[in-house]
C-alpha cells in the first residue's frame, strides 16, 4: 500500500461516523431553534473529527505495545503490528492529531468561554487513557460507559452549548441517542475479537458477560435510540415525527442477524462497516425529522 492509504487505515474511517454525527446531529438541532452557527459547528466537527483519529492512532500503538495485537488478530490489519508504521511514528503522528484537534478547539472559548478548554482537556485525556495508562479503559470494561460520555452526550451538549449558550432537554436526549449507537461500532470490534481479548486479558464487557449480553445490548442500543427520538419529538411537540426514525430498525436488526450468523472469525469485519453505515441513516433520518417538525 502506500504511505496515504496505510495512514488512511490508521484512522480508521468506519469508526469516524461516532465523531462526526453527534456535531452534526446537534448542528441540525441548533439550526431547528434558530441559534445555529457555521463557524462553531466547523470547529467543534474538526475537534471531534481529529480528537478521534487521535485516539485511533494511540490504540494502533498502544495495543500493539501492550501485546493485544497478536498474529491472531481477526481485525483490519493495524499499522504498526503488520510493521508498516514505526511505533515512534505512530506516537508522534497521535501528538500530531491531538495538537490539531486542540488548536481547532481553542476557537470555541470565544463561543462557549474558558470552560471549552476543560472540557478539551477531558476529551484529549479519554483519547489516551482509553488503551494506555495504568488502567487502560477498553482492557477493563470501562469502554461502554465512556464512549456513551464521549461519543455521545459530550460532543453532543458541547456542540449545541456553543451555538444556542445553553442546555436544553432535547440535547441531553440527543446526547444519549447518540452515545447507545456508538456502542454499537465499539460491540462490532469486542464481537469479534472476543477470544483473542480473552487471551490477552482486555476484558470487554462482551469477554466479561459473554457474546449473549453483546447481542442483547446491541439490540437495546437500537430500540432505545428510536424510543428516545420518540420523545425527544414528543418535547417538541410533534410526536408523530419521532416515527420517522424507526426505518432505521431493520438494517439494525439484520446487522445483528448477521452477526449472530456469523458468530466469529473475520467475516465479522463486515459488521463494523454495517453498524456505522446504521449509524449514518439514523442521524440523516433524524435531522429529516428536523426540517419536518
Amino acid at each position: 500500500m502506500t504511505k496515504l492509504q496505510i495512514w488512511l487505515l490508521a484512522a480508521r474511517p468506519k469508526t469516524l461516523p461516532a465523531a462526526l454525527m453527534p456535531v452534526f446531529t446537534a448542528s441540525a438541532l441548533a439550526w431547528k431553534v434558530g441559534d445555529f452557527n457555521p463557524l462553531a459547528a466547523f470547529l467543534c466537527l474538526m475537534f471531534a473529527l481529529l480528537a478521534q483519529i487521535a485516539a485511533n492512532f494511540a490504540n494502533d500503538y498502544f495495543d500493539y505495545k501492550g501485546g493485544v495485537d497478536t498474529e491472531e488478530r481477526l481485525g483490519p490489519a493495524r499499522a504498526v503490528a503488520s510493521g508498516w508504521v514505526k511505533p515512534k511514528v505512530m506516537l508522534r503522528a497521535t501528538f500530531i492529531a491531538l495538537g490539531l484537534a486542540c488548536l481547532f478547539g481553542i476557537g470555541l472559548i470565544s463561543y462557549g468561554g474558558w470552560n471549552m478548554v476543560l472540557v478539551g482537556l477531558a476529551c484529549v485525556v479519554f483519547a489516551c487513557l482509553y488503551s494506555t495508562g495504568p488502567y487502560p479503559l477498553s482492557r477493563y470494561g470501562m469502554g461502554d460507559i465512556f464512549v456513551v460520555i464521549f461519543f455521545g452526550f459530550v460532543p453532543v451538549l458541547f456542540t449545541y452549548y456553543v451555538q444556542a449558550g445553553h442546555f436544553t432537554p432535547e440535547a441531553w436526549l440527543l446526547g444519549a441517542i447518540m452515545g447507545l449507537l456508538s456502542i454499537n461500532i465499539l460491540i462490532s470490534n469486542n464481537y469479534r475479537d472476543v477470544d483473542t481479548d480473552r487471551k490477552t486479558n482486555k476484558y470487554t464487557t462482551i469477554v466479561l458477560f459473554g457474546k449473549g449480553f453483546g447481542k442483547s445490548l446491541y439490540a437495546f442500543t437500537g430500540v432505545a435510540a428510536c424510543l428516545l427520538s420518540g420523545i425527544c419529538y414528543e418535547s417538541m411537540g410533534n410526536s408523530w415525527i419521532g416515527l420517522i426514525t424507526f426505518p432505521f430498525l431493520y438494517p439494525h436488526f439484520m446487522t445483528l442477524r448477521e452477526m449472530a450468523r456469523i458468530d466469529h472469525g473475520r467475516e465479522l469485519n463486515k459488521i463494523l462497516g454495517q453498524s456505522s453505515r446504521n449509524f449514518l441513516l439514523f442521524g440523516l433520518l433524524f435531522v429529516l425529522g428536523l426540517l419536518l417538525v
